[in-house]
């Protein structure tokens, strides 16, 4: 530890002693009595929470079903580690010898046993390796349940691997599961030579990118916990977790990373207000590089309200003042923190608050605003609109963006199960098709591919980039933003009783079309 590093814990100790913390304060919490039993003090005052408390948090009562794994059908993709928005399921890989030295300190036979059928051999950590002379080994998925919510966005994930499925909880499964878990955590860390860093989706599978421990009071499913999962472990993979720090703009993600006394990060970070995140951490980034610390990375986090809306001229001044500043916007499209208002963000048509369907208005009568192409028409900025659900894009995009000396911004399709109208565990989904239809297209552009705008913009990821529409394979048909919009209930009353669309939302398709249009002009392929 550096002899600043070791100064500011010498202080933070001075305002708060985490043991204590941890168990008294949470304690008490979990225990249902604080308001009871706590007195007000300066950690209070200070609004200090330390990294990590939410491990300590049980959500193990508010869910009535739980994943359970089926090893043999696994092939060890790790999209349900990559996908769950609440780290409530971890995949760890270990070799044959050592897992049955781990299985020879297990006396009780009925337990090893279990444990064993805990692990199988797949093609990727098996096969592969003994193939090429090296010692295979054993991969196993293990659930939380004091961290699962139940969303069975895992068992959607997995797909037809059918290596997941939702069980109903008993009061003999859940102590199984605690009991299970505790195994998986015992055991040693999965192996760097079984980790390989051109698989991208294997990142989860190191320990120092588990930055978002869960316990979060997110919504069950909520598509915000994967974006921000996915990009800290991207983050902390490459550059470790002493290096990374947060500054947040006030919304649903500070809500639920911040609900007294829980935390869910393994990284230092602040909650600015609404519109101020960007001057906020400029000025975190001034005075990192004043102590020396330039190679850190400080990433800025807003919802599109926050950063399209009243935070939008800060966010201009931060992209050019060109300073080494990362940005990711959680575009949900409508201000969920305060009951799903509508922003310049929301789709034309969609209903919101204060954009209801009427028989007048019939739901959000402006066009989009797009950050990605207002942010690529500032000087030298790295942008890039991409989901979740498109792994290997999102991880490239933010890994090139941590790349990138200078402002970057990332934005984020977030579903928002309870204002989009879709069920909980659909948000890797509805993201998908959302780019399939154009409504949320996925791009890069980086500044340092050439000095045309086409040589920096990449629609690479957008299915039929060449076409209006692509064309599903299993219709014949395309898939358009009007197909999209069916799937989803904020748009629903744009239908008749025949399925027919209003002329409202067919100018919303028009609007999307054009944009996409415009981005394949930008891109040279028009």
């Amino acid at each position: 530890m550096s002899d600043a590093n070791a100064e500011n814990a010498s202080k933070l100790k001075e305002v708060i002693d985490v043991d204590d913390f941890n168990k008294r304060i949470v304690g008490t919490y979990n225990h249902g009595n604080a308001e009871k039993d706590l007195p007000a003090d300066i950690g209070v005052a200070r609004s200090i929470i330390p990294a990590a408390t939410a491990t300590l948090r049980d959500f193990s009562y508010i869910a009535p079903d739980i994943p359970l794994f089926k090893p043999e059908n696994c092939v060890a993709c790790m999209d349900c580690v990559t996908e769950c928005p609440d780290t409530a399921i971890l995949g760890k890989v270990i070799s044959k010898s050592d897992f049955q030295k781990e299985l020879a300190k297990i006396s009780d036979p009925v337990e090893k046993e279990r444990y064993q059928k805990k692990f199988t051999e797949t093609t990727k950590f098996t096969a592969v390796y003994e193939k090429k002379g090296e010692e295979g080994g054993l991969f196993g998925i293990f659930v939380d349940p004091t961290k699962c919510k139940g969303c069975a966005e895992c068992v959607e994930v997995c797909g037809n691997h059918q290596a997941l499925e939702m069980v109903k909880k008993t009061s003999e499964n859940v102590p199984q599961y605690k009991k299970d878990f505790e195994f998986f955590t015992y055991l040693p860390e999965t192996p760097k030579k079984y980790i390989n860093d051109k698989l991208l989706s294997d990142m989860m599978l190191a320990g120092r990118s588990i930055l978002y421990v869960g316990g979060a009071g997110s919504c069950m499913g909520c598509g915000e916990g994967t974006v921000l999962r996915m990009m800290l472990a991207a983050t902390g993979f490459v550059y470790g977790p002493e290096n990374v720090g947060l500054v947040a703009s006030t919304g649903c993600n500070t809500v639920y990373t911040s609900t007294y006394p829980y935390n869910p990060y393994r990284v230092p970070w602040t909650n600015s207000l609404f519109e101020n995140g960007a001057a906020d951490a400029m000025g975190v980034r001034a005075k990192w590089d004043q102590m020396g610390w330039k190679d850190k990375k400080i990433w800025l986090i807003g919802g599109d309200g926050a950063m399209l809306d009243i935070g939008f001229q800060a966010l201009s001044r931060l992209f050019m003042s060109g300073m080494n500043v990362k940005v990711l916007i959680l575009d949900t499209q409508v201000y969920s923190n305060t009951g799903g208002q509508a922003s310049t963000s929301t789709f034309m048509g969609q209903e919101a608050k204060m954009s209801a369907h009427g028989s007048v208005v019939q739901g959000k009568s402006e066009r989009r605003k797009e950050m990605g192409q207002i942010a690529m028409m500032h000087p030298d900025v790295f942008v890039a609109n991409t989901t979740a659900a498109h792994t290997n894009h999102f991880y490239r995009a933010i890994m090139a963006a941590n790349e990138f000396n200078g402002p970057a911004v990332i934005t984020a399709y977030t579903t928002c199960q309870p204002e989009h109208g879709v069920a909980d565990h659909l948000a890797g989904h509805q993201a998908k098709l959302a780019c399939d239809s154009r409504a949320f297209p996925i791009f890069i552009y980086d500044p340092r591919k050439g000095k045309k705008v086409s040589e920096r913009l990449s629609l690479a990821g957008n299915p039929a980039v060449n076409a209006d529409w692509y064309v599903d394979p299993k219709t014949g048909q395309p898939f358009t933003f009007v197909d999209w919009a069916r799937t989803e209930g904020r748009f629903q009353k744009h239908f008749d009783k025949d399925g027919k669309p209003s002329e409202v939302l067919l100018k919303a398709q028009q609007d999307r079309l054009d944009n996409w249009h415009l981005l394949q002009e930008l891109a040279g392929i028009l």
